[in-house]
């Protein structure tokens, strides 16, 4: 009996097919007064943010863009810069069941510079909490 090469060929392109997953689109729409100026990604609760490409900045006041999220999963957390140096970091956001995200407005009276907004996984559409002053550990 000869050895069949199939399986062989299948465990080589297995892992090619992970690499080669398509991109995840993803439409941002600032609700917020400034303007962002950078994104960042990481898988949720990971940590590992890794920058994201803007075409531009996304003016405050409704402007959207599409970005493509080049990573495998569902769920991530998002971190975005405001012009005015402050952050707003969404936790645990389920990109395959939502491909829209609203930024919010941040606080204006609100002391520190980073906010945290956890999501309610039955409802991605609301955030459950905001978190004012957080570090961005």
């Amino acid at each position: 009996m000869r050895p069949s090469l199939f399986p062989l060929c299948l465990s080589c392109l297995l892992p090619m097919a992970a690499i080669a997953a398509p991109p995840r689109y993803v439409q941002l729409v600032n609700h917020a007064d400034d303007s962002i100026i950078s994104m960042q990604v990481a898988p949720h609760a990971s940590a590992s943010f890794t920058e994201v490409p803007l075409d531009d900045r996304l003016r405050g006041g409704g402007d959207s863009q599409t970005v493509a999220l080049r990573r495998q999963g569902c769920r991530y957390d998002l971190r975005f810069a405001f012009a005015d140096g402050r952050t707003l970091r969404y936790e645990d956001v389920d990109l395959c069941r939502y491909g829209k995200v609203g930024i919010r407005a941040l606080p204006r009276d609100a002391a520190g510079d980073a906010f945290v907004v956890r999501w309610d996984g039955a409802k991605a559409a609301e955030p459950v909490a905001v978190v004012e002053g957080e570090s961005e550990r």
